[in-house]
């Protein structure tokens, strides 16, 4: 069931696209006349004035010097070591961390080799057709991808030899934050983000874009004159190259603590009950189809959109596409740049483990299963997924999905500012 927030958003949403339909039609007779603008709250206009391109940059910066950060290396462990220092120093003290151990099936995803579930979900080949994730189809060009295993293939001496150390099965920690409702505590909506990589490149937009935009979230919300009436968490996963397990473990761990006093009486929620689980994975790249030799422009396409997908097959898929018709709005009202779209075919990622539970969805650079199946992003798992790649038109999109989150979960969790 959606939360009365959610669904007085949602029918605010409708009430205003009904009002805006009836002004369209009165205006028919007078054309040049240009749309009202939407309505903006001035506190989450000012919420959102304090995301910065240069510190959303930093952070993806911050991350890429652990290289890829594959699971089951130093280098992840270190990189959540990272991660959760810098929450900290955001004032997101409240760290926790999910402990799990991760087996992979038999034969796969040890040693260098790619982490098995996305390496079996890379699309291969080109022509037209069905990308085959998802249900959603891709017509014209397609370009050849999959997951990069050849140390050689990165030019780079040092960073190949920080992505050298393979991983190992064994325990896994991942570190996430809490902003605690001051009204509504027993009530929570999830940030995620994947903090690991594979494909012996930095792996800074997959998913360092995403988890550098949690983290921006977290400091935005953790400042001392925010408060919002219902709780957020800030969760950057680990394991999601390898089939969703660090999201999966934490499903699994606390779905039933959900809205449960501990101790009795005390008013604190561990685990307060979850209103929606947001995922950002892959923010930055939107350059459009490939052409006929298979080559992506290097030019961010000045038709480039943030995603917002749920999943049109899921226990909960009329809840989640409300869920993202909210975001759509808030990006209508409060992103600088680029415009949203919502689409019914999300899949391969840390918000699948809670669809058929929960309104879950995700917003990225293309759509995951046709456009980045299609090979519509060529850094996809591979050496030359590099900050350096990157232009601030492709961190700008970024930007432009932070704004977009931020001001959606302000809105839902009714968030104010102290004076």
């Amino acid at each position: 069931m959606l939360s009365s927030r959610l669904m007085a958003v949602a029918l605010a949403i409708v009430c205003g696209a009904a009002n805006a339909l009836a002004q369209q039609t009165a205006d028919a007779d007078a054309p040049s006349r240009a749309p009202a603008p939407l309505p903006v709250d001035p506190v989450i206009k000012a919420l959102v004035d304090r995301l910065d391109l240069e510190r959303y940059k930093a952070t993806i910066k911050g991350l890429t010097q652990f290289g890829d950060r594959r699971q089951g290396t130093d280098r992840n462990r270190a990189a959540v070591d990272w991660i959760e220092a810098q929450l900290k120093s955001y004032g997101c003290t409240n760290t926790e961390r999910i402990k799990y151990d991760y087996q992979p099936p038999p034969g796969r995803g040890r040693g260098a080799t790619g982490d098995a579930a996305t390496a079996a979900g890379g699309q291969r080949g080109r022509g037209r057709g069905r990308a085959g994730q998802g249900g959603s189809a891709i017509f014209g060009n397609r370009a050849r991808t999959g997951v990069n295993n050849d140390p050689n293939a990165q030019p780079d001496t040092k960073l190949r030899e920080l992505n050298t150390q393979p991983t190992t099965p064994g325990p896994r920690e991942e570190v996430f934050c809490t902003k605690i409702g001051t009204t509504r505590p027993d009530e929570m909506y999830i940030l995620g983000g994947h903090m690991d990589g594979i494909g012996w490149g930095e792996a800074a937009n997959d998913d360092g874009s995403g988890t550098a935009l949690v983290m921006e979230l977290a400091r935005v919300f953790s400042s001392p004159d925010v408060q919002t009436e219902r709780t957020i968490r800030f969760a950057l996963w680990n394991n999601e190259e390898s089939g969703l397990n660090g999201a999966r473990a934490y499903f699994d761990q606390r779905k039933d603590l959900q809205g449960k006093e501990n101790p009795p009486g005390s008013g604190v929620y561990p685990e307060p009950k979850w209103l929606g689980m947001i995922q950002h994975d892959m923010m930055l790249f939107d350059h459009g189809m490939p052409a006929a030799d298979g080559k992506v422009s290097a030019e961010q396409r000045p038709e480039a959109d943030v995603n917002i997908e749920f999943q049109s097959n899921a226990k909960m898929a009329e809840q989640a596409q409300k869920l993202a018709w909210v975001f759509k709005t808030a990006n209508e009202r409060y992103a600088t740049d680029y415009p949203a779209t919502v689409g019914p075919h999300m899949t391969n990622t840390d918000s699948g483990p809670f669809m058929d539970l929960i309104p879950a969805i995700s917003l990225r650079e293309n759509e995951r299963g046709a456009q980045i199946g299609g090979g519509w992003d060529p850094h996809w798992h591979q050496p030359t997924d590099l900050y350096a790649t990157f232009s601030d038109k492709d961190f700008r999109l970024g930007l432009n999905a932070a704004q977009t989150t931020l001001a959606a979960i302000a809105q839902l969790t009714g968030a104010t500012l102290n004076k």
